[in-house]
């Protein structure tokens, strides 16, 4: 890796780390609050990176690292236990606690495209125009293009993220949220087929792969056409 590859891949290391204890932080909070203190009790109802990546050190370091370094991609992932009882009992809970890690995602995102906006109108950012992953460059370059690129990789990865986790296969945040849309019977049904078929997760997380890329581009496309980022 050259050294500009390196420090863009530190970069988006340190976006993932944040961004992924914001989404469990969010689960263990909105579960707190639903009843189930057993993220609470884990410590992960913070924005401390450190409880969680003690549950998912593997998730959290050791392969988003690897895969930086080794250029194969920025791979990694993260949990936060909840009470299986009182997802049962309380169905839509758990749903809405499911729902809270990619809503927090796609806030993020939403944050990091109003400061891009902002740097625009206020003459401080323009557009990127050049192959890569860059969304805004500063003008002048030195620490204002730091942190265009900082914001820009705030953008993408967290619509990224939000995007994989909605998806409606289990092991994914999405399942868990079709029970806002069923009854609460059906909710609960949901639950018990996911316990169910716990065996065939992988199956779950392939599809989720595969069905990235025909959900992640249009709505980064999307994204970018609101927030007035698109060239």
């Amino acid at each position: 890796m050259n050294p500009n590859q390196l420090a863009f891949g530190f970069i988006e290391y340190v976006v993932f780390l944040l961004s992924t204890t914001c989404h469990e932080a969010a689960h263990a909070l909105v579960a707190l609050r639903g009843g189930d203190s057993t993220a609470y009790e884990g410590g992960q109802v913070s924005l401390n990176p450190v409880p969680h990546i003690r549950r998912e050190p593997f998730g959290m370091v050791i392969m988003p690292l690897l895969g930086i370094t080794m250029g194969t991609g920025l791979i990694g992932w993260a949990s936060a236990p909840y009470n299986l009882p009182w997802s049962q009992r309380y169905p839509k809970r758990a749903a809405w606690m499911a729902l809270a890690g990619p809503a927090t995602n796609f806030l993020i995102a939403s944050l990091a495209g109003v400061a891009m906006k902002v740097g625009l109108l206020a003459g401080v950012f323009v557009l990127d125009t050049t192959p890569g992953p860059g969304i805004v460059t500063a003008k002048t370059g030195g620490v204002p293009d730091g942190i265009a690129a900082i914001l820009g990789v705030f953008f993408t990865l967290n619509i990224l993220l939000g995007c994989f986790n909605l998806l409606p296969f289990p092991p994914l945040d999405g399942y868990g949220v079709l029970g806002l849309f069923t009854s609460e019977r059906m909710a609960l049904r949901l639950q018990e087929w996911r316990i169910q078929f716990r065996a065939f997760t992988i199956i779950g997380l392939i599809l989720g792969w595969r069905m990235l890329d025909y959900v992640y581009d249009p709505i980064l496309d999307r994204a970018l056409k609101i927030f007035g980022l698109y060239n």
